[in-house]
């Protein structure tokens, strides 16, 4: 694996020198755009939209729009926008990780220390399991601002991004259900139902199973098959018929 970041986790004055990985890896079949006509690869270039002429990575820049024109910003100018966020994780609090809810959790990375920084990224990793509490920090990658929690996973640290609140949409405009009168018997059996189905969690269970259909199909249009395509109706069930389709969960 490549390192993606590397800096310091600050824990106090302490700075425990880490590298981060990408913890995650795409499963699904990498598909190019094609013309339906000759099968041609869709491509895209980077056009100067007043010369219409091609533009070379290494002339392209960022800017930002501000009274009437560009600011062009350089790299530099990203390094001193909270230097000390570009290269340290400072973890400023910690908390139980039960306080953090699920829908700010983001993209998961793997830390490893960095030679010399062996016993430092030990002790944090043990006195987190000890306190059963996790890091929260802020720092800068790829030149965005991000928020990030740092907690033990089995003999090492795992950095998580997490969305900031205001990345969070509210609800207000969602329709929900209101305050209506489900029977007990309707309970006492979604209860059930959810006790007979609950075990132990076993994430390697789990597999893209979706995945795996969709390059069996292309291995047999390779061949020149055309695989049978499944109609699946689903039918939503209905207030009346809540309590018969439980039953027949159950059954």
């Amino acid at each position: 694996m490549r390192a993606i970041w590397t800096g310091a986790i600050g824990f106090g004055l302490v700075n425990i020198p880490i590298k981060i990985f990408s913890a995650t890896t795409a499963s699904r079949p990498d598909l190019d755009m094609l013309d339906r006509k000759d099968q041609s690869r869709i491509r895209y270039k980077r056009i100067n939209e007043n010369t219409g002429k091609e533009v070379d990575w290494d002339n392209i820049v960022k800017g930002y729009f501000l009274k009437d024109k560009y600011i062009v910003l350089e790299d530099a100018d990203f390094e001193e926008a909270s230097p000390e966020k570009n290269k340290l994780i400072n973890l400023q609090s910690f908390v139980k990780s039960t306080e953090i809810d699920s829908i700010y959790y983001d993209t998961p990375y793997y830390l490893e220390p960095q030679k010399g920084g062996e016993k430092a990224y030990r002790l944090l990793l043990r006195a987190l399991l000890k306190t059963k509490t996790v890091g929260l920090s802020t720092f800068v990658m790829r030149s965005t601002d991000n928020l990030a929690v740092i907690k033990p996973q089995g003999n090492m640290l795992l950095l998580n991004k997490l969305r900031f609140h205001e990345e969070v949409k509210a609800v207000d405009d969602l329709k929900l259900p209101g305050n209506l009168k489900i029977k007990n018997e309707e309970i006492d059996m979604a209860v059930e139902l959810i006790k007979r189905h609950t075990a132990p969690l076993e994430m390697q269970k789990y597999k893209d199973e979706y995945s795996k259909d969709l390059m069996k199909i292309i291995r047999a249009k390779a061949k020149g098959k055309h695989p049978t395509i499944r109609k699946i109706k689903i039918e939503n069930t209905k207030s009346a018929d809540l309590l018969n389709k439980l039953k027949a969960s159950l059954a």
